[in-house]
């Protein structure tokens, strides 16, 4: 028997990666969120809670967008279940991914190291 390449959480959090990513465009559009994205899902074993992360394009702005986000979980989950092939559709909690922040503040720390380094050609 061959060996799967994904695991089932993996395809599903793939999908709900997809149609979340469209739902939130949607919802930042209708609702005047604050400017987000829907980075990564991760579904839990049984399927039950989806840790869905998200980005926001104004740090200072990410605790309210998600805030509105988590209010209209209970939206989005009806919505997926409509568009969705799956039996029961995971609880959805959003949380803030500050991969993003973290990634710009090193490669600004690494700049500012760069340009704090003595040449050889000074004395």
């Amino acid at each position: 028997m061959p060996s799967r390449d994904f695991k089932r959480t993996d395809r599903v959090g793939a999908e709900l990666r997809r149609e979340l990513g469209m739902l939130v465009h949607a919802a930042v559009r209708d609702h005047g969120l604050p400017s987000c994205s829907v980075s990564d899902v991760e579904v839990s074993r049984d399927l039950d809670f989806a840790a869905v992360w998200v980005t926001a394009l104004l740090p200072e702005q990410s605790a309210a967008a998600v805030k509105a986000l988590n209010t209209l979980a209970g939206e989005f989950r009806r919505s997926l279940s409509r568009s969705m092939r799956l039996r029961r559709v995971p609880e959805l909690r959003f949380k803030y991914d500050d991969s993003v922040d973290k990634g710009e503040r090193i490669d600004a720390l690494l700049r500012d190291a760069g340009d704090a380094t003595p040449s050889d050609d000074e004395p």
